[in-house]
Order: C-alpha cells, then structure tokens, then sequence
C-alpha cells in the first residue's frame, strides 16, 4: 500500500509513499462520526485509505461489525497512527490501541523500541504501557539481550539513559524488564497485548497464534 521505490529518493524511517493506484491520507475522527483529513505536514493521525484499492479485503472473519466500523466518510481506518511530511512521505507511529498516553504525551511504542534496539547488547524489546495514579500511564520495555550479554542493574540503567538521550525523559522508559523470550505470533511480531496482559495480572485471550512454545 505504501513503499520506498527505486525511482524516489529514500528517507530512512519513512514508510514511504502510496503505490500506484492507493490513496492514502492522514484523517482524524469527529465527534459526530464525519472524518476530517489532516492535510498539515508533520501532524499525527490516523492512516487511512480510498476503498477500491487492489486486492481489498471483503471482510473480517467472522466479525461484519468490526469490518464496517472500519469504513468513514469514504474512508477506511487502518488503526495505524503515522504523519505525513511536505514531501508525501507517510511515518508511522504505531498501533492506535498501542499508543501511551503519559503526563500529556502520545507515545508510540514503536519509537521507543527503535531506539532501544540500537543499543547493542538488545536484541529484542517490546514496549507497553503501564497505569500510573499521577502521569496515567508510564512505559515498560521488556527486553531481551543477545547472547553473551548478563543483565544486570547497571545495564539496566546504561539501557535507560541510552533512550533518555535518543528520546528525552518525558518519553523513555521508566521501568526496563529482562525477559529471556518476548512472546510473539509465528510470523514473529511479539505481542505487547499479552506482555500487558501477563504484567498486570489480566486474561491474555485468544493466543491462538502465539509461537508454541510460548504457549507452554
């Protein structure tokens, strides 16, 4: 739907621009249901596209509703937040229900895993957000180290200032977790809804998809 192509310049981190025939757009939700399209640069929103496109989809399994929920305004709402730059070029931010809201701040745990995972003893991170009486949620990172690595508190604290640097204070994690495996579906994504889930305590529902051996 959106790519980085040959025949355009490459900005590292974007998703690129839509392909042929695609008509992407950043849009926000009204109250009233109408969708209003966000035409500034550099303002985040949700990524949305043009029905019609290639290979669309007809629906969800077994779940019509949340197909047609889906669908505004003749738009259809990927559930993805990203901005788009003067040039066109689409950036995403993360998951719409990945997002963490802290003290005033929209944080996609996509850019702190990014920044965590250039530190390099990390070899896998996954990101949530936790509930906070004061900031209304502070983010976790559950992180797994590559072979040869220990973890250990000064590390921990050498992973937490690596991110304040890359990210500010406001957006770094405050809390860093060491996991040995992070779980993640069979394609490899790792699942923060059930890292969050496992943290506080909560049913970790359908994980039909979850590795095998995470199951056990």
């Amino acid at each position: 739907m959106i790519a980085n192509i040959a025949a355009l310049a490459v900005k590292p981190g974007s998703m690129g621009r839509p392909l042929p025939g695609i008509e992407a757009g950043i849009v926000e939700r009204q109250a009233d249901g109408t969708v209003r399209e966000i035409t500034e640069p550099g303002v985040p929103g949700d990524l949305a596209f043009r029905p019609g496109w290639p290979s669309m989809m007809r629906g969800y399994l077994h779940e019509e509703a949340r197909y047609k929920k889906a669908f505004a305004d003749g738009w259809y709402i990927s559930g993805d937040l990203a901005q788009k730059d003067s040039d066109g070029c689409f950036w995403f931010l993360g998951r719409a229900d990945d997002m963490i809201k802290s003290s005033g701040h929209l944080i996609g745990p996509f850019e702190v895993e990014s920044a965590l995972m250039e530190h390099p003893s990390v070899a896998e991170v996954g990101v949530i957000g936790l509930p906070d009486d004061v900031a209304g949620e502070v983010v976790m990172a559950f992180v797994a180290l590559k072979p040869g690595n220990e973890e250990s508190e000064a590390l921990r604290k050498d992973l937490q200032g690596h991110a304040r640097k890359r990210l500010g204070p406001a957006v770094a994690p405050r809390q860093i977790a060491f996991r040995k495996n992070l779980p993640k579906t069979r394609s490899g994504k790792i699942m923060r809804r059930l890292l969050k889930a496992r943290e506080l305590g909560l049913e970790v529902g359908d994980i039909s998809t979850l590795e095998s051996d995470e199951r056990r």
